[in-house]
């Protein structure tokens, strides 16, 4: 870490939320995030990141998420249809850099080199095709960073089929000594089910330096970002791993079999989330409740119904299946027939809507 970095954390007693709230106020961690690719697996041509899951861009819950964190600054790498990327994200506080050439990861973080340099201090490094990682996951990691004055930190996990993901190679005390490609794996190696992430905490300085020493020799001839773990062994410095729990968090979007799953996960956390707060939901996974819908405690919503746009339903209240609400607003205790279909409509209190209803304006 540099050395204002290192006279901050080491010569004070901080607690653990004012070491957070200090990077905060002093501007050393920033966010980057890798969006330039093409995607040729999703067999398209919008660029990767600009596929919806769960009625967003995937690089919206990528950029919800890490807003959360209050970086100093958030870079998007963009190359690929890069001024569509920049329009779907115009919503957001973000600086760019352009990646003209697809060289591999470390290429694209090089791209934003002198934003970086400009920050200085910590930096983020994340892909705008992973939308189902939370700003909690996230925190834990910087947290981790930050109290044990890591230089680089590199995000893991375990999976039961490695296959496409690069292998994490350990220590005998668990550190991190190489992460291997699959393409360039032994058959050894390719039975390790300790995976890359592709999510790393590391000094600005540090980072852009070893990227400068990293060369092309692999199955791919490209630059790899996760070669700075090697660099970083062969300098001393020890290379930390952060363990996520939840391995579907770090899933990749490279298709449209990914893209689904990625959907259905996060519309069920939704519904967990209704769940918890008093909604009975029956057959969860027949529903589609879209995020900006809201519905009150002891609501009861039947197998195969619909609930678009900025939908709210009270509390009590019974939507029968097969029913379809789009931009309504259902008063409390009110029950909706099943197959009905409803939009711009505003239902009162203890209505009843017969079935088969279609109310549309």
């Amino acid at each position: 870490m540099t050395d204002e970095f290192i006279q901050l954390y080491q010569l004070r007693k901080l607690s653990k939320l004012e070491i957070i709230l200090e990077i905060i106020m002093t501007n050393f961690m920033q966010i980057l995030v890798l969006a330039a690719g093409k995607g040729t697996r999703m067999k398209s041509s919008l660029a990767k990141v600009l596929h919806q899951v769960y009625f967003s861009p995937m690089i919206h819950h990528v950029l919800k998420a890490t807003k959360e964190l209050n970086p100093s600054q958030q870079i998007v790498v963009v190359g690929h249809q890069r001024e569509r990327v920049k329009d779907a994200l115009a919503d957001y506080d973000l600086v760019y850099a352009e990646q003209n050439e697809q060289l591999g990861t470390g290429h694209a973080v090089l791209s934003a080199e002198e934003l970086m340099r400009n920050k200085g201090g910590v930096v983020m490094i994340l892909c705008g095709d992973t939308p189902l990682i939370t700003s909690a996951t996230l925190q834990a990691m910087i947290d981790q960073h930050v109290v044990g004055q890591n230089m680089l930190t590199v995000m893991t996990t375990i999976v039961d089929n490695p296959v496409n993901y690069g292998r994490i190679i350990s220590s005998v005390d668990d550190s991190l000594l190489q992460i291997v490609e699959e393409k360039d794996a032994t058959p050894q190696q390719k039975n390790i089910c300790e995976i890359n992430a592709g999510i790393y905490c590391v000094d600005v300085d540090f980072l852009c330096n070893a990227l400068h020493q990293v060369g092309t020799d692999n199955q791919q001839g490209e630059v790899y970002l996760t070669d700075i773990v090697e660099i970083a062994n062969k300098c001393g410095v020890t290379v930390h791993k952060y363990v996520c729990g939840d391995s579907s968090e770090i899933l990749g979007v490279n298709s449209r079999r990914e893209l689904a799953l990625a959907h259905d996960i996060l519309q069920l956390r939704f519904h967990h989330e209704l769940m918890d707060s008093g909604v009975t939901i029956y057959q969860p996974n027949t529903v589609t409740i879209e995020p900006n819908v809201k519905v009150g405690p002891d609501t009861i919503i039947y197998p195969n119904v619909i609930l678009q746009d900025h939908t709210e339903i009270g509390c009590e209240c019974v939507v029968g299946s097969l029913s379809c609400l789009e931009n309504c607003r259902i008063g409390d205790r009110a029950v909706i027939g099943s197959s009905t279909y409803m939009k711009n409509f505003i239902i009162k209190n203890d209505e009843v809507i017969a079935p088969c209803t279609n109310l549309a304006k």
